[in-house]
């Protein structure tokens, strides 16, 4: 058996409210993580692009590096 609780009637608006607000900043709360996580892809693929970058230019470089030495043994 339920007990019988009765609450007045600013009580049950002030919950009312404030079950709104909890509503409004979840659906907010959905968007922006749905937005970070698109973020978040969009960086991570940057990231690998960056490291790709960086491996060649390094690849590059060392044989850049291996060629002037050989040219200065050479001489």
């Amino acid at each position: 058996m339920k007990p019988n609780i009765s609450y007045p009637a600013e009580e049950l608006k002030f919950f009312d409210d404030k079950l709104d607000k909890l509503i409004e900043q979840y659906h907010h709360t959905k968007v922006e993580n749905t937005s970070l996580k698109i973020k978040q892809d969009a960086l991570v693929r940057e990231k690998a692009k960056l490291l790709e970058k960086t491996t060649l230019a390094r690849t590059q470089v060392e044989a850049m590096i291996s060629r002037l030495k050989a040219m200065e043994q050479n001489t």
